[in-house]
């Protein structure tokens, strides 16, 4: 069971967003926008990263996800990220269909509020700009951290420290024993580390 002590629990504000409490959402969001950035770079495709923004992506699935939250059913730790996750597979799928149509109406899009659309919706991101560009930089320096990485090794970190999977889990869907899965682990993050060093 989640500690309820904990205001900033992502179960807490998943509650408080249940409520009505859309600053709650901002918090939540925060607390998972690198994992989740990284986590939709490496499910596009080279190719489909040169059509699709990953802010687009993360955009459209946050949008989603803040409809959709009062049917979420937070059961542990992970389980927030396991769920923003299965939701950007179904964006980037709608986003490359939509890429492959010849012609696409206006009136489709969601426009944000701006200049030229008073009337839009806010977007469910308001942080600054300068706090938008530190946390890209970072999200590109990790990125180019695990793009040097061996192909395993990236993929045993994306899996565990990026989508929260347990060891057990990891070694499940490599197929892989647990003890072989944990020291594909443990020598990626050691690459990692020492990538990091440099």
């Amino acid at each position: 069971m989640p500690d309820a002590a904990a205001p900033t629990s992502s179960f807490d504000l998943i509650e408080k967003v249940k409520q009505g409490d859309t600053h709650a959402f901002s918090l939540l969001f925060d607390k998972y926008r690198r994992r989740l950035a990284v986590l939709i770079h490496y499910k596009l495709s080279p190719e489909k990263r040169h059509l699709i923004e990953v802010d687009e992506v993360m955009q459209e699935t946050l949008m989603a996800a803040f409809r959709d939250l009062p049917r979420f059913d937070y059961r542990e730790p992970g389980s927030l990220l396991h769920w923003l996750s299965r939701i950007a597979d179904h964006v980037i799928v709608d986003m490359a269909r939509r890429q492959g149509r010849q012609k696409r109406h206006a009136g489709e899009m969601l426009r944000f509020r701006s200049e030229t659309n008073p009337g839009g919706p806010e977007p469910l991101d308001t942080q600054t700009p300068s706090r938008l560009l530190a946390e890209k930089q970072a999200v590109e320096e990790l990125l180019a951290k695990l793009d040097v990485l061996p192909e395993d090794y990236r993929h045993a970190i994306l899996l565990t420290k990026v989508e929260g999977l347990s060891t057990a889990e990891m070694a499940e869907r490599l197929g892989k024993t647990r003890a072989a899965a944990s020291l594909l682990l443990h020598r990626a993050i050691q690459r990692l580390r020492d990538l990091e060093g440099r």
